[in-house]
């Protein structure tokens, strides 16, 4: 992997000043970022779907504030005339650009995390070729929850930022170098900001399990950040034991089924059936609520 390395940005160019203004403001969005979407009434069961029913929305409230910090990342007004857009069927989904502009200055792959996800980790495949971004390209991770971890608004947390044409050489020489076997990634003919429809991701031969992509699993890239943030608390609790917790209760679990796992928890935590009936007793009042 230490053969992959990240761009050099040119010094004299305009778009590196103006990208590390954006990556300042990427790293503020959570402190400014507000949402009309309020979850009440969903059984706890269902919460693993949260990404699909709302991964969109968030992602264009975290467009909207990025454009809401823009003192940030344009103090001095030079790009009065753009502003970040979201294009959810193109590659890259965010893109500084103005109204009837030409290329766009800067495009970011931006994705969304749900921290209670079955997964623990993003589950997201980015399999665009390196060729269709720039050295200023970036890729955004912005894990999100629920204010009150069952219900409630949603809320981000620190996002992962990453040179997005780096992770792309990474992600590929991960795959092409993961067994003896491994087959060589086939790149399009392709260029930056390409065209709506265009084939602009890497073809792989060899992927039957429609892995090719999944970042999260590539060595050295995002994997201790994943597993830091799985540690943020959530009313006091790791998100990752959220989530090994609302495990026990999915479509498969009966009442016998759940209360054996309890007994486990029990056993391993140096605590009798007592307390796992009542511990059993406390979750059936959560899962009403």
């Amino acid at each position: 992997m230490d053969d992959v390395t990240r761009y050099v940005l040119p010094k004299d160019d305009e778009r590196t000043e103006l990208r590390d203004g954006v990556v300042r403001a990427l790293r503020a969005v959570p402190m400014h970022f507000t949402s009309p979407i309020n979850i009440e009434g969903l059984s706890a069961t269902d919460l693993f779907a949260m990404n699909t029913l709302l991964g969109g929305a968030i992602e264009d409230q975290t467009v909207a504030t990025l454009n809401a910090t823009r003192t940030i990342w344009d103090a001095d007004g030079r790009w009065a005339d753009y502003e970040f857009k979201r294009y959810a069927e193109s590659f890259p989904d965010v893109r500084l650009e103005r109204e009837g502009g030409k290329e766009p200055l800067i495009g970011i792959e931006l994705k969304g995390w749900y921290l209670l996800a079955k997964e623990e980790m993003p589950s997201f495949r980015f399999k665009a070729s390196a060729d269709a971004m720039t050295v200023w390209d970036l890729i955004a991770v912005f894990p999100w929850s629920l204010s009150n971890v069952i219900s409630g608004k949603p809320v981000l947390e620190p996002p992962y930022i990453e040179q997005a044409k780096y992770a792309a050489d990474l992600r590929t020489y991960y795959w092409e170098h993961r067994s003896n076997s491994a087959q060589k990634v086939e790149h399009p003919s392709t260029h930056p900001y390409p065209a709506p429809g265009s084939l602009y991701s890497d073809i792989v031969h060899d992927d039957k399990g429609g892995n090719f992509g999944r970042i999260a699993r590539v060595r050295g890239l995002m994997n201790e950040w994943v597993s830091s943030t799985m540690q943020t608390p959530l009313s006091g609790i790791g998100a990752r034991w959220w989530v090994r917790f609302l495990k026990m209760f999915d479509e498969h679990s009966d009442e016998k089924s759940i209360r054996d796992k309890f007994e486990r928890l029990a056993q391993a935590t140096g605590h009798d059936s007592k307390w796992a009936d009542e511990v059993l007793s406390h979750v059936r009042r959560l899962m009403e609520m």
